[in-house]
């Protein structure tokens, strides 16, 4: 129940960049005890309003307030006294500290002008207990998988007390037990009277926690109601102004061509004796829980860790490959699930990111061709309808757009393996359809295209077979008429799909 005094509001807030607007007069108030679905598009605003409403940015009209009173000086210090805590999408986090003083920081307990590391191994145990981090507290975060390192931010943010607990994304790297416990949390939060804004383009999560909404559309405010009755396809509709149905393109048989990956018994990091095909012109599915060795998989495959196989061909290549210079020269591509720290290199342009990893083909014959490159680059921002400057740093472009970037600067180099690793994770609902045509395409184009999603649905609606992992092992493979959400998650928690070839 809220009371209808907002702990934290903007009202008319307007913002611009270099003469853009970006928000045109934004209102959003959060309640206590209520937990605010913000939707809509990547590039739609959602962003720079988190900014506002921590005090990252200041608004060019319109104002802040808190229960009630317009707040002046509003900046990041004034928020956090305030009570209000933010976990980004991206995380904040210094990969050198320990657990322990991740969470602490900024917010040490001291003694003597010096930290007080057992007030503060303290605190912070109960706060772990609480997001389920059952690691050791001083050990480095950067030792983490990333779904754990996703609970550490949210366990930062906890350990100040928050009365406005802002969460963007908060479940896009956590495993289905992990995304319990957060939910757990969410609510147990709310009913202590926290106002929340939850922000996620899985509209599963929306739909069960979240008892209002407010829609962004370029920079415009285009629903701000409750959330009763409106379900999923009324979500996408108000974002998108289309039906759910239409996100995925039509599915038809594969056209199937040779045979490019062909594994008996392959093992890499936590993936064991894994048997495995596929072939040009295929959408082969990876499902399962996070953590079962999916990752492990694509990474062996790709050359990037360690694999042994009783019987191993790869693109042109037999037996497993030992480096990724010989998995590129074998017509593989790898697509990775964090694109800002593995994908991109942020501060660079869009263009040369596009050119990447033709660089090291040009440095092969010692010289670069400008023209060539240039039409490269012109042909795959009309491809993937990148419009401005492609000068421009890719830090610059919205999330999808970066995810955009990241997968298709490897098509100068034709590659015939395409390996995706959540390749949709934090993506806006339209780019991710706009990600589905592509994949699509690039099948009918007669590549293999091994698409490794924490979304099932995705796998659903767009493979032609999906291979479920748990605990390492590829425990059921699952035809087209055999796929459903249902028989994906069975097999994932051990429970044997009807009809399911392991």
């Amino acid at each position: 129940m809220t009371n209808g005094t907002a702990l934290l509001e903007a009202r008319q807030v307007s913002k611009g960049f270099f003469g853009n607007p970006v928000l045109k007069g934004v209102s959003i108030a959060l309640e206590p005890g209520r937990i605010h679905a913000l939707l809509g598009e990547n590039g739609a605003g959602k962003s720079t309003l988190i900014n506002l409403l921590s005090g990252a940015l200041q608004p060019d009209g319109g104002e802040i307030l808190i229960e009630g009173r317009p707040v002046s000086r509003y900046n990041p210090g004034a928020a956090r006294a305030a009570g209000i805590a933010v976990v980004q999408q991206e995380l904040s986090l210094a990969s050198e500290l320990s657990i322990a003083e991740n969470i602490g920081l900024g917010a040490y307990p001291k003694k003597f002008g010096f930290i007080d590391y057992r007030t503060l191994q303290a605190r912070v145990a109960d706060v772990c207990a609480r997001v389920g981090l059952t690691e050791p507290p001083d050990m480095p975060v950067g030792d983490l998988a990333l779904g754990r390192r996703q609970m550490v931010e949210i366990a930062k943010a906890l350990f100040r007390n928050p009365r406005v607990l802002i969460l963007d994304e908060p479940t896009s790297s956590l495993s289905a037990h992990e995304a319990g416990v957060l939910s757990r949390l969410v609510r147990n939060l709310s009913q202590q009277g926290s106002a929340l804004l939850y922000i996620s383009h899985r509209l599963n999560e929306v739909e069960a926690l979240c008892s209002h909404v407010t829609v962004l559309k370029d920079g415009v405010v285009t629903a701000d109601q409750p959330l009763a009755g409106v379900g999923g396809a009324g979500l996408v509709r108000l974002m998108v102004g289309r039906e759910a149905g239409d996100l995925f393109p039509a599915w038809c048989p594969a056209d199937e061509g040779d045979e490019l990956i062909a594994l008996a018994d392959f093992s890499a990091g936590m993936a064991k004796d894994v048997d495995f095909s596929g072939r040009a012109g295929e959408i082969v599915g990876i499902g399962g829980l996070v953590g079962q060795g999916q990752e492990d998989f694509l990474l062996g495959l790709y050359g990037a860790i360690p694999a042994t196989a009783a019987q191993a061909r790869i693109g042109r290549e037999t037996g497993p490959l030992r480096q990724v210079g010989a998995a590129n020269a074998a017509g593989l591509a790898y697509v990775p699930a964090d694109r800002k720290k593995e994908g991109l290199v942020l501060p660079h342009s869009i263009a040369a990111n596009l050119l990447l990893p033709t660089f090291g083909r040009a440095a092969g014959h010692g010289m670069r061709d400008a023209a060539a490159e240039r039409g490269i680059v012109a042909e795959l921002a009309a491809r993937l309808t990148i419009k401005g400057d492609t000068a421009r740093a890719v830090q610059a472009l919205s999330g999808g757009n970066q995810q955009k970037v990241a997968l298709a600067k490897w098509l100068p180099l034709h590659p015939s393996i395409l390996l995706l690793n959540d390749p949709t994770r934090g993506v806006d609902i339209e780019t991710k359809r706009e990600i589905y045509l592509m994949l699509r395409s690039f099948a009918t184009e007669g590549k293999l295209i091994v698409l490794l999603s924490s979304d099932t649905p995705e796998l659903v609606h767009l493979c032609d077979r999906v291979t479920v992992f748990r605990e390492g092992r590829a425990v059921a493979t699952l035809s087209r008429d055999r796929l459903s959400e249902e028989a994906i998650v069975g097999a994932a928690m051990g429970i044997a799909p009807e009809g399911a070839a392991a």
